[in-house]
C-alpha cells in the first residue's frame, strides 16, 4: 500500500499473492489502527500514515479525558483538604500521639508499622483465647512477613491462651518462624510496640480503637513494664504438655491472691484473661475446697492456710 496507494482487496491480494479475503481482513486492521488515510480528492487512493501520526490521533481523546480526570481529582483533593486542620485537631494532641478511631484505622495502622518495622515487635495480647480467627490469620501474616526479614518477636498471653486450640495453633505456626512467646497470670494489658519508637494501646471504650504514641519517655516505660512482665512468664506450652493439674493450680493460686484482694468475679476474669463463667466455675471450686461461704471467706481461709504464701506474683 505504501508503494500503490490503494486498499483495493482484489489487487492487494494478487500483488501480494495472498487469498483475497486474507488482504481484506489486514485492509480492515489497518483502517482501525489509524495506519491508512483515504485521499478526499482521489476516490480509491489511500495513503499510509506515519504510526506516531496515528498514536497522536488515537491518543488525543484518551489525554484529553486523563486531564479531565485530573482537574477532578485536584479539585476533590482541595475540598477534602480544608478539613485536614479539624480533623487533626480533633484526633492528635501533638505530634506523639494519635488517636485511631475504629479497628479499620487501627489495622491499617498496624500494617504499615510492621511494614516498617526494623528491629523489634513486643505484644501484650490479654484475654486468652479472645481473639477472633479473621485478626489471628491477619497478624500471623504480618508476623510472618516480619520474621522472614529478621525482625524479634515476642509476644505475651494470659496462662487461659493454653487451653485455646486457635491460640496454640498461632503460636507453634509463629514459633516455627522464630517468634517467642510467654504466658503468665495477670497482663497489664493490651500493648503492641515496634522498634521501641511506637506503641499502640487501646482507647478506654468499646469502640476496638487505639492510641498511637511516638513519645519517647513514654514508649521507653511500656516497654519497660512489658519486659518486668516477661521476666516472670513462662515460655508459652500448652495446657497438656505442662500438665493440666498444674496449671489449674497455678490459676487457683492468682485467684485466691484476688479474693483475698477484694476483687470482684467481673475484675478477676478481666486480670486473668477468662470468661465470668469460666472464672466464676474456678471461684465456685476455690470456695467448695476451702469450705467458705463467701469469697472474701475464700480469701481469709486461703491466708489462714498460707497458700497465699507462695512464689506467685502478686496482682497488678
Amino acid at each position: 500500500m505504501l508503494e500503490h496507494h490503494t486498499a483495493d482487496p482484489d489487487a492487494l491480494a494478487t500483488g501480494i499473492g495472498i487469498p483475497r479475503d486474507a488482504a481484506e481482513r489486514s485492509v480492515t486492521r489497518l483502517h482501525a489502527a489509524g495506519l491508512l488515510q483515504a485521499d478526499p480528492e482521489n476516490e480509491g487512493t489511500v495513503f499510509a500514515v506515519a504510526p506516531e501520526t496515528a498514536s497522536a490521533r488515537r491518543a488525543a481523546p484518551l489525554e484529553a479525558r486523563i486531564r479531565e480526570e485530573q482537574r477532578e481529582l485536584a479539585a476533590i483533593q482541595a475540598e477534602l483538604d480544608r478539613f485536614l486542620p479539624y480533623y487533626h485537631l480533633r484526633h492528635t494532641s501533638s505530634a506523639a500521639l494519635d488517636v485511631l478511631a475504629n479497628v479499620q484505622e487501627v489495622r491499617a495502622a498496624l500494617n504499615r508499622a510492621s511494614a516498617r518495622c526494623r528491629t523489634e515487635m513486643l505484644t501484650s495480647q490479654p484475654g486468652g483465647g479472645s481473639r477472633v480467627p479473621e485478626a489471628m490469620q491477619e497478624a500471623l501474616g504480618r508476623d510472618r512477613a516480619m520474621l522472614e526479614r529478621g525482625i524479634s518477636i515476642r509476644t505475651l498471653y494470659h496462662h487461659t491462651a493454653r487451653f485455646n486450640g486457635p491460640s496454640q495453633a498461632y503460636v507453634a505456626a509463629a514459633s516455627a518462624l522464630g517468634a517467642q512467646y510467654r504466658t503468665c497470670h495477670v497482663l497489664f494489658g493490651r500493648l503492641i510496640v515496634f522498634d521501641r519508637e511506637l506503641a499502640f494501646i487501646p482507647v478506654q471504650d468499646d469502640s476496638w480503637g487505639a492510641v498511637a504514641i511516638r513519645e519517647p519517655a513514654t514508649v521507653s516505660y511500656l516497654c519497660q513494664i512489658f519486659e518486668h512482665a516477661w521476666e516472670q512468664a513462662k515460655p508459652f506450652a500448652d495446657a497438656a504438655s505442662q500438665g493440666l493439674e498444674e496449671v489449674a493450680n497455678e490459676i487457683h493460686e492468682t485467684i485466691l491472691r484476688l479474693l483475698a484482694a477484694g476483687l470482684k468475679d467481673e475484675a478477676i476474669a478481666r486480670r486473668l484473661g477468662m470468661s465470668l463463667r469460666t472464672a466464676r466455675r474456678h471461684i465456685a471450686d476455690i470456695m467448695e475446697e476451702l469450705d467458705a461461704a463467701s469469697r472474701f471467706q475464700a480469701g481469709a481461709a486461703a491466708a489462714t492456710r498460707g497458700l497465699l504464701d507462695r512464689d506467685s506474683p502478686a496482682p497488678a
